[in-house]
């Protein structure tokens, strides 16, 4: 009716039944927890609305969406004053771990918590607990339990009297409790890489330190994937590091598609980096920017660049620096990975140092609009296509100067190479005769 200024809801805010007088603002906070139909409501609403969400780490697609350009995103990076960053270690479930852990929280007069997401055995664990350490007081809270059971548990921890919380992840949001910092997640293999960070989140909310223990059954059984969430949460534990978990919570999980109900698309079929350079070249294209015709070269020298497999043994390891090192688009980055090379796998190969200088001169390649360079013996064969940024007199100047070059009206250079050359030589020599072709910038 247009009484209230500002409603604050749950999702029951986004049924059916409900409808707005005149809505104008739509803020949603904790947007990692609404699903994807809710996200469809909003949508509809939006054709008419603003629509702000907060999020400490946002959905992939939500944050593809901003990477993207669809959407503007803001990051605050700053902590609060005091705060200090979460220890966080991955363990193999131990009863002395746990009764360690606690005993140094509640030495420090603390509490903790104890996350446990199966309702039908979390009595049996608080049993554990206790036996682990008789003299803490225990509460156990979860959602099955009736609001004034859940609220008289709740206010007993909050008012310290309880020591150790068991509890799912109802705790998940919302609470804040300054004494309590030192959270144990059993299982912790079992969660999403968001739903890890936020659960961390509900400790160290004051100017102590606060620890982290993510109990899993053993190594031998984790999967890939949880593998690589576990490191990452033991990684990223800095504070207003929540940016760099969604980034790879999205590059673990995908973006999904940005229209409609569907969670995944077609981006494992294209890969992501190809998906995302489509969806970039729409956007400009929607919003009237200049397209540029993409052009990527190739280069065939009979060179050997590749990481042999006694150097970096791991495929997955050998197919991420093979990103890596093509992805890099200055010497400075590629001298960093560089030097992260040698120093995790040692002396570089003769291939290895061959794949950054065809990376260097890739990179020039592309910016000039090459198609492609090719190497038989000493012959060298470049082909651009028309509108390359080529400065044609100085390559009508190099033609007429030098005997060995000769170049075809299809765009062709062919150029004798002078001498006896390294791999090293050739690479150098090709890059910098391409630079003197460079229009002036």
């Amino acid at each position: 009716e247009g009484k209230v200024d500002i409603a604050v809801g749950t999702h029951r805010i986004l049924s059916k039944d409900i409808e707005f007088k005149s809505l104008g603002l739509v803020i949603v906070d904790e947007e990692q927890r609404f699903g994807v139909a809710h996200k469809e409501k909003l949508k509809q609403m939006r054709r008419r609305v603003d629509v702000l969400t907060m999020s400490a780490t946002p959905i992939p697609r939500t944050l593809n969406m901003s990477l993207a350009g669809l959407r503007d995103m803001s990051v605050i990076e700053t902590p609060p004053s005091d705060r200090l960053a979460v220890q966080t270690h991955v363990v193999q479930f131990n009863e002395g771990v746990i009764c360690s852990a606690i005993e140094m929280e509640l030495q420090r007069n603390g509490q903790v918590f104890f996350v446990h997401n199966r309702v039908e055995t979390i009595y049996s664990i608080a049993d554990l607990i206790k036996k682990l350490v008789p003299k803490a007081r225990i509460g156990v809270g979860h959602g099955q339990l009736n609001e004034t059971a859940l609220e008289d548990v709740m206010m007993k921890f909050i008012q310290h009297e309880t020591d150790v919380l068991v509890a799912t992840t109802i705790i998940e949001n919302g609470i804040d409790i300054p004494l309590a910092n030192t959270m144990i997640i059993d299982h912790a293999d079992h969660y999403g890489l968001s739903q890890l960070y936020q659960l961390r989140g509900r400790v160290g909310r004051s100017s102590r330190r606060a620890y982290a223990y993510l109990l899993i059954p053993s190594e031998q059984t984790l999967t890939p994937i949880a593998r690589r969430r576990l490191a990452a949460i033991r990684e990223f534990s800095d504070l207003g590091s929540g940016f760099r978990i969604a980034a790879l919570d999205l590059e673990l999980r995908g973006a999904g598609n940005l229209l409609g109900g569907q969670q995944s698309g077609h981006i494992d079929s294209i890969g992501f980096d190809l998906y995302c350079q489509m969806l970039e070249r729409t956007v400009h294209e929607l919003r009237g920017e200049p397209i540029e015709d993409e052009t990527t070269v190739t280069i065939n020298l009979n060179i050997d660049i590749r990481i042999p497999e006694d150097y970096i043994s791991d495929m997955g390891q050998r197919l991420r620096t093979y990103k890596r090192i093509s992805s890099a688009s200055n010497d400075a980055e590629r001298r960093s990975i560089a030097d992260e090379l040698a120093d995790r796998y040692g002396r570089r190969p003769n291939a290895v140092e061959n794949l950054f200088y065809y990376s260097s001169l890739r990179y020039v390649a592309n910016s000039l609009g090459i198609i492609s360079i090719d190497r038989e013996q000493k012959h060298l064969s470049i082909k651009w296509k028309e509108k390359a940024k080529i400065d044609p007199n100085k390559l009508i100047e190099f033609v007429s100067s030098n005997k060995d070059a000769s170049f075809s009206p299809s765009g062709i250079l062919k150029v004798r190479l002078a001498g006896e050359l390294s791999d090293e030589g050739i690479f150098l020599t090709i890059e910098n005769l391409l630079r003197k072709f460079a229009k002036p910038t």
